[in-house]
């Protein structure tokens, strides 16, 4: 039998793969392998401190991501590592390769990103697009770019002029539509159609049921929230009396660390009726009574004991919508948080009220969706 490897024998991309390891249950990683050859020691360094600092798994997920995206550029672009700190001129070439007129570019093939640079991240799958980036985009990675720099104890040029400069020139060079996560809400009419979907009872039918009506009726939760939702974070209520029927079930759900609190404000969103039975139904279904809530389900039926990945929440939505008849790109996991609002609105529930279920902290993000909704059919839009 060959003599087992001691950890100092390993070798550096070996190491940090494992190092990687050790924080994939707080930072889930499908790319470890490809990740641990790209980032360096001192990236999986800067990793695990920000994980002892109890960073937000969601705002991890974008920075691990948004640093190999820059490392991979780098390497692309330079032939070098990427320096810490980042001198000026790098950043404002990463502006100048990523932020860049489509029609200049048909003039001039070396405005923009170089064609050997695309076509380097293209083949590890860092580059889908064939245009310029969304400046949403780039000004996420510079600033996750300054977030990692100021955790190594540097300072950089992010806030210089010339790099704040470069970046309004270019967005205002080349206009863009700004598009919503979801480009369709999933209003109250298209849950029920998804709804529909999921008329069966079998075990994914009743799991999917209750994703939809809890993530929906709990104020348009979080793709995030909803995978990673425990048992110990429900508890029942009293009944709700109501006029013409028997009382209504109630749940309440104590929602944590989200992605606009730290978990230390005891924020509750609640469940009546309909969606509270889907949920018990699935929990039955499932034989589940501790830990997480929504789980995935083998090919024989089998419920596992790990939850359900964000991504596979927005897979479930997909994937109704397109059984529903519906075009499936055209709505995703955010839809239900958008049209949740979206539905509020239609239906004259007042702005606080709703924001007080879907626990906004935005007015300004929360109105937008009023807005849409009673402008389209307010008098402003029948002038004539």
């Amino acid at each position: 039998m060959a003599p087992v490897r001691k950890p100092a024998s390993l070798s550096g991309v070996e190491r940090r793969a494992v190092e990687l390891d050790t924080i994939a249950s707080v930072l889930p990683i499908d790319r470890r392998d490809e990740l641990a050859e790209l980032l360096t020691d001192a990236d999986i360094e800067t990793l695990r401190h920000l994980v002892n600092e109890g960073m937000g798994a969601n705002t991890l997920r974008a920075i691990t991501s948004d640093l190999a995206y820059i490392e991979a550029w780098a390497l692309a672009a330079t032939k070098r590592s990427l320096p810490w700190p980042a001198p000026e001129a790098l950043l404002l070439k990463f502006v100048a390769q990523h932020l860049w007129d489509p029609q200049k570019r048909a003039a001039d093939p070396d405005h923009g990103m170089p064609a050997d640079v695309a076509d380097n991240l293209r083949a590890q799958n860092f580059l889908k697009s064939t245009g310029p980036h969304a400046p949403a985009t780039v000004r996420r990675r510079l600033a996750n770019w300054s977030t990692l720099t100021k955790w190594r104890g540097l300072d950089g040029a992010f806030a210089s002029p010339p790099l704040k400069s470069a970046i309004r020139l270019a967005v205002r060079a080349v206009p863009r539509k700004r598009s919503r996560k979801s480009t369709k809400a999933v209003t109250g009419d298209v849950l029920a159609k998804l709804l529909a979907t999921c008329a069966t009872d079998s075990l994914r039918d009743v799991r999917d049921r209750a994703i939809l009506m809890v993530a929906f009726a709990s104020g348009g939760r979080r793709r995030s929230e909803i995978a990673r939702l425990r048992i110990e974070q429900l508890s029942v209520e009293a009944p709700i009396k109501v006029a013409d029927g028997p009382p209504l079930p109630s749940l309440a759900i104590h929602l944590g660390r989200t992605k606009t609190t730290t978990g230390e404000q005891d924020d509750v969103v609640y469940l009546t009726g309909r969606p509270v039975d889907a949920l018990k139904a699935w929990l039955a279904a499932a034989k589940i009574d501790d830990g997480c809530v929504f789980r995935g389900i083998g090919r024989w039926g089998t419920v596992s004991k790990r939850p359900l990945d964000p991504q596979s929440v927005n897979a479930i939505v997909k994937q109704r919508a397109e059984m529903a008849g519906l075009e499936a790109g055209e709505f995703s996991a955010h839809g239900l948080r958008s049209g949740y609002l979206t539905e509020a609105a239609n239906r004259g529930i007042p702005l606080p009220e709703a924001m007080e279920q879907s626990r906004h902290r935005s007015v300004q993000q929360a109105s937008s969706y009023y807005n849409n909704a009673s402008r389209r059919s307010g008098r402003a839009t029948r002038m004539l």
